[in-house]
């Protein structure tokens, strides 16, 4: 396929395709809304199965092929809040705990961006390794943690009370939905294997995708409400959010190729390392670092990358893995 075809492809997809409705709707304000208890539930029910099949695909997998991806995320999970958080300050002039807050945000994940992913190579036929849903929980939390830790070295003048409002912040990460849904669905699925998932199948796998169609149409419209932020975003906060995934995401493509991935799996890792997190890395920022201004994280990474990587990026990572891998 060629990178126009790979692009129709993507964007034909029904998830795609939904979220652009969700985000039209939005604008022609529509009063399309999923409630909030039926938002909330399908987010635990995706996340958890996710979790459920990484884990049965993990307890198939050999470790020794887990082990230089899993070794190569986090390098790079610890090197991107580095370079964002000094290219915020010097470029953008950002203050400290903005630029932290981008730092946080950016080396983070979306684990919705990650599912689209895995939703367009399927589509396409092209293989992924089991395991990379791993490769989720191991990026999610060290950026954070480095962000936070960055702002906290910063200003040293906050003493004790900085001290505390990370390990308050560290807490919510940790034991955060996301985390909390991933990890111990990953675990569930490793300890019951493929036998007997079987039974739950039915319901945590075979619904999945229209599942993330619906979630997407809703992401579209809470996308469009961002978008009047972009007004007073600034310059500097508008190119970031387009050219920080795109070197993000070369970066992961070159670590998953150069530690044993194949290409579906080297564009997952691509597609990680590009996105950006808006949920649990805002949760984690609000109580660590409340001077940061929501309004510039938030649409950075929700209202630009996030819509910018599900129609454009992962077809454009998928493109680099080809071409990096020959």
């Amino acid at each position: 396929m060629d990178a126009l075809e790979v692009a129709g492809s993507n964007l034909a997809t029904p998830a795609i395709l939904a979220f652009l409705l969700g985000i039209t709707a939005s604008l022609l304000r529509s009063d399309l809304r999923l409630p909030e208890p039926i938002y909330q539930t399908i987010s635990i029910y995706l996340l958890f199965a996710i979790g459920l099949k990484g884990g049965v695909a993990l307890s198939e997998s050999d470790f020794s092929s887990l082990a230089m991806p899993a070794l190569g995320t986090l390098a790079i999970g610890s090197v991107i809040p580095i370079w964002v958080y000094a290219v915020s300050r010097k470029a953008g002039r950002l203050s400290i705990p903005d630029a932290a807050a981008f730092a946080a945000h950016y080396g983070s994940t979306s684990v919705v961006t990650f599912t689209a992913a895995l939703v367009f190579l399927e589509s396409i036929g092209q293989f992924v390794e089991g395991f990379v849903l791993t490769l989720v929980a191991i990026m999610e939390v060290p950026a954070i943690v480095i962000g936070l830790a960055i702002a906290q070295l910063r200003m040293a003048s906050s003493g004790g009370q900085g001290s505390a409002s990370l390990r308050d912040a560290l807490h919510e990460v940790l034991v955060g939905r996301s985390i909390v849904l991933l990890v111990g669905g990953l675990f569930v699925g490793a300890i019951a294997g493929a036998d007997r998932m079987t039974s739950v199948t039915p319901f945590f796998v075979e619904p999945f995708q229209g599942i993330l169609t619906l979630f997407l149409l809703e992401m579209g419209v809470v996308t469009a409400r961002r978008f009047g932020d972009l007004r007073t975003a600034g310059p500097f906060i508008l190119v970031f959010a387009i050219v920080a995934p795109i070197v993000n995401g070369f970066i992961g493509v070159v670590v998953g190729e150069a530690t044993g991935l194949s290409v579906g799996g080297a564009t997952i890792l691509g597609v990680l390392a590009a996105s950006a997190s808006y949920i649990a890395a805002p949760a984690a920022v609000r109580i660590a670092l409340p001077e940061a201004n929501p309004s510039l994280y938030l649409t950075a990474s929700l209202a630009v990358t996030f819509p910018f990587n599900l129609t454009a990026g992962i077809p454009l990572y998928y493109q680099l893995a080809q071409w990096v891998g020959g």
